[in-house]
C-alpha cells in the first residue's frame, strides 16, 4: 500500500494544495464517522458539557498541549485560526490612535481582521513591507523594526506566511517585542504539522493555529494558546453560556472557549487519531515527515525554478512544506491580469489536471505560483507541472 492510498484524493489530480485547506485521511474520516454515529445515537451524552464533552476535550487538550509544548491549561479550541486571531483581536484593549502592526506577507482574513478593529477604536494598522524574493531572516526583521513607533500595542505575525510559504522568525519578533513592551500575536495557522513547536520556549503572548491543514484533521479545527496572565481579557467571539457558569473547576477562559453554543465537536475528537496516523508513516514520526515534506518542496521548488529560469526567492532554510515561486509575467494589480491569473491556475486544473494556487504579490503585481508537498505527494507530480510550466510560459 502507498502513502498515497491513505488519503482519498482524486487519483486523476495532482494535488499540489494542501495549504490551502489540508486533506484528511481515511482512518481518520472513519473515526470522525464513528463519532458522528456515537453523537447521534445518544446527543445530551455526547454533547452536553456536564456529561461526557468535557472530559473528551481535555483528553484532546492533552494532545495538542503535547505536540505544542505548552501547559493544557493554556490552551483552547477555536473553529480555526482566522476564529482564534479574531478573538484575540476582538479582545485586546485598543485605544484611539494605538497602532497594530501588520505585514504584507500575513493572511488577508486576519489582516482584515485587525483592520476592522482598529477602525471600530480609532486606532492604525501599519504594515511591515517585507521583500520577496528576499535573501535572509534579516530582510524580516528590518522591516518589521523600521515600523515599530511608540505606539505600537500589537504585532499580528505569520509563524508560516500563507502566499509566500516562509517560515518567519517569530522568535526574533517576539524579543524585540519584549523590550518595547508590544505584545505578539502570532498566526500559526499552517505550523502544526509542518515545524516543530515549543510554545513554552518561544513565549508569545498569544499564539494560534489549525488542526485540519498540516496535522490532517477534519475540517475544521484550531487551538488558541494565551499566557495565563492574559486570559481573562481574551473572550470567544460567540458568548454563550460560559460567561456566567460556576468556573471552580476550570478557568473562565477555558469554560467559555469550551463551549460557544452547539457546534459538532467531532473535527476535534478526531484529531488523537490524526496525530497517531501521522506519527506511523515514518520510523522516526513526525520529525521524520517534517523532513521529508521540506527536502520534497526544495527539490521541488528548485525543478520549477530551473524549468522557468528563475532564481530560488529565499533560502531553503525559511521553507518547511510550502514554496512560492515567482512567475516571469509581472504587470500592474488590475483587474485584467488579475483574471489572467485566475485563468492560469484555472488552465492548470481544468486542461493539466493540476491542483495549486497562482497568485499576484500585493501592489507589485508580480506573478507566483505556491507548491505544498505533504507525505502523499511524490516527485513525480511536480516534476510534471515543472514540464507544463514550461511549455505554457514559453
Amino acid at each position: 500500500m502507498q502513502i498515497r492510498d491513505h488519503w482519498q484524493l482524486n487519483p486523476d489530480i495532482d494535488f499540489l494544495n494542501h495549504g490551502s485547506f489540508g486533506a484528511c485521511p481515511r482512518i481518520v474520516l472513519q473515526k470522525q464517522q464513528e463519532l458522528l454515529t456515537e453523537l447521534e445515537q445518544d446527543p445530551i451524552k455526547f454533547l452536553a458539557p456536564e456529561r461526557d464533552l468535557l472530559p473528551k476535550l481535555d483528553q484532546v487538550r492533552q494532545t495538542i498541549a503535547g505536540l505544542v509544548k505548552a501547559p493544557a491549561s493554556d490552551i483552547a479550541f477555536v473553529r480555526n485560526a482566522t476564529d482564534g486571531v479574531n478573538a484575540v483581536l476582538g479582545s485586546f484593549p485598543l485605544k484611539q490612535n494605538d497602532e497594530i502592526l501588520i505585514t504584507n506577507h500575513g493572511y488577508n482574513a486576519c489582516n482584515n481582521a485587525a483592520r476592522h478593529v482598529a477602525e471600530k477604536a480609532g486606532a492604525k494598522v501599519v504594515v511591515a513591507d517585507i521583500p520577496f524574493p528576499l535573501t535572509s531572516e534579516t530582510d524580516v526583521m528590518v522591516a518589521i523594526e523600521n515600523k515599530i513607533t511608540s505606539r505600537t500595542r500589537l504585532i499580528l505575525i505569520d509563524h508560516v506566511t500563507s502566499p509566500t510559504g516562509l517560515i518567519l522568525p517569530v522568535e526574533q519578533v517576539i524579543s524585540l517585542a519584549r523590550t518595547k513592551n508590544i505584545r505578539v500575536l502570532v498566526d500559526g495557522a499552517h505550523a502544526p504539522g509542518m515545524i516543530p513547536l515549543n510554545l513554552t520556549a518561544l513565549a508569545p503572548d498569544y499564539y494560534t493555529a489549525n488542526h485540519h491543514k498540516w496535522l490532517c484533521g477534519p475540517k475544521t479545527s484550531g487551538f488558541l494558546f494565551v499566557q495565563p496572565e492574559l486570559q481573562t481579557q481574551v473572550r470567544p467571539n460567540v458568548i454563550s453560556h460560559g460567561a456566567n457558569q460556576d468556573c471552580s473547576n476550570r478557568s473562565r477562559f477555558l469554560t467559555e472557549f469550551d463551549w460557544i453554543g452547539t457546534y459538532d465537536p467531532t473535527p476535534l475528537l478526531t484529531l488523537p487519531t490524526a496525530v497517531a496516523f501521522l506519527e506511523t508513516l515514518y520510523p522516526a514520526g513526525l520529525s521524520q515527515l517534517y523532513q521529508r515534506n521540506h527536502e520534497s518542496v526544495v527539490r521541488a521548488r528548485q525543478v520549477i525554478c530551473d524549468a522557468l529560469q528563475t532564481d530560488v526567492p529565499c533560502n531553503s532554510e525559511m521553507l518547511g512544506s510550502m514554496a512560492s515561486v515567482p512567475l516571469h509575467a509581472k504587470t500592474s494589480r488590475s483587474a485584467g491580469h488579475t483574471l489572467a491569473t485566475a485563468t492560469l491556475q484555472r488552465t492548470l486544473y481544468q486542461e493539466h489536471g493540476l491542483e495549486l494556487p497562482v497568485f499576484q504579490l500585493w501592489d507589485s503585481g508580480q506573478w507566483c505560483l505556491r507548491i505544498s508537498m505533504h507525505a502523499y505527494n511524490q516527485a513525480c507530480q511536480f516534476e510534471r507541472l515543472a514540464c507544463v510550466l514550461n511549455h505554457l510560459t514559453n
